[in-house]
């Protein structure tokens, strides 16, 4: 099996922000592999299951609010008695990266996103494949907290939306054939007018969030 987590913030309000990317990609995979199946409350997140690439696999969306997702993988791994290293994928926003640009790593470090730091402190330190979806530089104006929370424009959204098929495509064949594959088939280096700076991720209000109670899995048609 295979656990598939998108990291994002439960709740209506954060429906298309730049920080719900993995959210997105999660939700087209579900759209995609899991017609018929349930989604249920499992492990403080919503998780239906799903059968691509000549896997089993479990799809999480943490409903713990962003800095402490951690907690819904820990347990889901535990549970299932899973590798992080050969069995965890997580899809998540990236700062650094322009729309339209995403990339596959084998590991690495959380770059400052409280989401991965997060997963990396419960888990101490485990390696574990990540998709990064490029939301883009803040403007001067405003503050990262702000960027990354604000919604995707409708002028954004055509080249968003293909960067989320295109993390979506990359899961599959991480699934399918490994993370090599994946990282050949779908990293590109940036060119010198796309490379953003790194920024580090802010940090989001942290809540108690709903636990296992979760408004039921939404589709492409409000989250992507």
């Amino acid at each position: 099996m295979k656990l598939i987590v998108g990291l994002g913030n439960p709740g209506a309000k954060y429906d298309k922000s730049r920080h719900n990317a993995g959210f997105m990609v999660v939700d087209r995979l579900a759209q995609l592999h899991a017609g018929g199946e349930t989604a249920k409350g499992r492990f403080n997140a919503v998780c239906v299951e799903a059968r691509f690439g000549g896997e089993k696999c479990l799809l999480m969306k943490p409903t713990t609010f962003m800095n402490r997702s951690g907690q819904s993988v820990g347990e889901a791994l535990r549970f299932y008695k899973l590798d992080a290293a050969t069995d965890l994928v997580v899809v998540v926003d990236e700062l650094a990266f322009p729309i339209g640009h995403i990339r596959v790593r084998a590991g690495g470090g959380s770059a400052g996103h409280n989401g991965l730091k997060d997963i990396d402190q419960v888990l101490g330190g485990a390696e574990y494949s990540r998709v990064r979806v490029g939301i883009g530089a803040k403007p001067a104006t405003m503050n990262q907290a702000d960027w990354v929370l604000s919604k995707v424009t409708e002028e954004e959204w055509p080249e968003f939306e293909s960067s989320i098929d295109k993390a979506l495509k990359a899961v599959e064949v991480l699934v399918a054939e490994g993370v090599d594959a994946a990282m050949n088939t779908f990293n590109e280096r940036l060119t010198r007018s796309e490379n953003v700076t790194p920024k580090t991720h802010p940090k989001e209000t942290r809540g108690d969030g709903p636990g296992d109670v979760h408004p039921g899995w939404t589709g492409s048609s409000s989250q992507a």
